[in-house]
C-alpha cells in the first residue's frame, strides 16, 4: 500500500509542474478558410493580452491589482 501512495504523490507532483493546460496562440493558417478572419482577430487579442501581462510583470504590480491593470491596458490598446 505504501509504494502505491508514493507513486500517487509523485504523479500528482509531476502533473502540477507541467504547463500542459496553457492556452496556445491561435494559428490562422491551421483553421478552415471560413473561420480564418475570426482566428486572426483571436490571435491579435491573445497577443495584446500577453503584452499587457508582460507590462504588469515588469511593473511588479501586486497580485490583487493585476486584473485591474490588465483591463486598463487592454482598454487603452482598444482605443488606439
Amino acid at each position: 500500500m505504501r509504494p502505491f501512495l508514493h507513486l500517487v504523490f509523485i504523479a500528482a507532483f509531476a502533473a502540477s509542474i507541467s504547463p500542459g493546460f496553457a492556452q496556445k496562440l491561435v494559428d490562422p493558417d491551421a483553421v478552415a478558410p471560413e473561420y480564418r478572419v475570426a482566428a486572426e482577430k483571436r490571435r491579435a487579442e491573445q497577443i495584446r493580452s500577453a503584452e499587457c501581462r508582460h507590462k504588469v510583470e515588469e511593473e511588479k504590480v501586486l497580485p490583487r491589482d493585476r486584473a485591474a491593470h490588465i483591463n486598463q491596458c487592454l482598454e487603452a490598446s482598444n482605443q488606439k
